[in-house]
């Protein structure tokens, strides 16, 4: 009877072993998926974030990437701790796994509050956001010394298919129009099939007419990347509930085993 026993936890803790190694696996891809939408965030999408004059979405990117880093690391002790079977290292592991979920928790709590607490002001905000983005393609587009943001303007407008932070009226008060050298109504990346001085014709066959302009674009954009990050952050935390489920289970396994 005490073999068959000893046997048996030993085919249990093996069990364990699998699952907590795989649970591992997937918690390590789930870190890299968040660095990775970190990182691309940050090099493919900062230029023209960057138009709206906050740093709140290049610190997000930056958070990302700090996130995807801790779960990658901390997936790594775990594979390390479940193959080599260290009960120290389970516990640190275990130790990770809650401090990483309970940051979640208290960051989802602190941002519904702060929401909350903004709601009556969010609006003003909104439409703070959307007089930096005017102002900044009207005032620096084409002007000496704004290379980089005649380029994330561009780039905004073919991207996203758009023209104007509100619509192609608003490049009437631009600098660079007002200037009248080129003749332009709009910018050249304002046109559907864009080729030089294209935009000397703002008619609706030739150019971009989005209601709502780019800022709208740029919203639906930031709101669907919120989204995504949401429901990452949801899998990961159910992946870490199981994952703490596991490590409990195969620690206790091993301090029973004689094995």
């Amino acid at each position: 009877m005490e073999a068959r026993r000893e046997k048996t936890n030993t085919c249990g803790t093996v069990c364990l072993k699998y699952l907590l190694f795989l649970f591992n696996i997937l918690f390590w891809l789930a870190g890299g998926a968040v660095l990775a939408v970190g990182v691309w965030t940050l090099v493919e999408k900062s230029d023209y974030i960057s138009l709206l004059n906050s740093g709140f979405y290049s610190a997000s990117a930056y958070i990302l990437i700090a996130a995807g880093l801790i779960v990658i690391v901390t997936g790594i002790i775990g594979c390390c701790a479940t193959l080599k079977e260290m009960k120290s290292l389970l516990i640190v592991y275990l130790i990770l796994l809650l401090c990483i979920f309970l940051l979640e928790i208290i960051a989802g709590v602190l941002a519904y509050i702060n929401y909350q607490e903004c709601f009556p002001f969010c609006q003003q905000l909104d439409e703070e956001l959307k007089q930096n983005l005017r102002v900044t393609m009207q005032q620096k587009y084409k002007q000496p010394g704004e290379e980089s943001i005649t380029e994330a303007v561009d780039k905004l407008q073919q991207e996203f298919k758009c023209c104007g932070s509100h619509n192609f009226s608003d490049w009437r008060d631009s600098a660079w129009i007002q200037a009248g050298k080129s003749g332009q109504l709009v910018p050249d990346s304002c046109c559907k099939t864009p080729s030089e001085l294209c935009g000397r014709r703002d008619h609706p066959s030739n150019i971009y007419r989005v209601e709502g302009g780019c800022i709208t674009k740029l919203e639906d954009f930031i709101q669907s990347q919120l989204y995504v990050l949401g429901a990452v952050g949801i899998g990961i935390a159910f992946l870490q509930l199981v994952g703490m489920m596991f490590t409990c289970c195969l620690y206790r396994n091993l301090k029973e085993d004689p094995y």
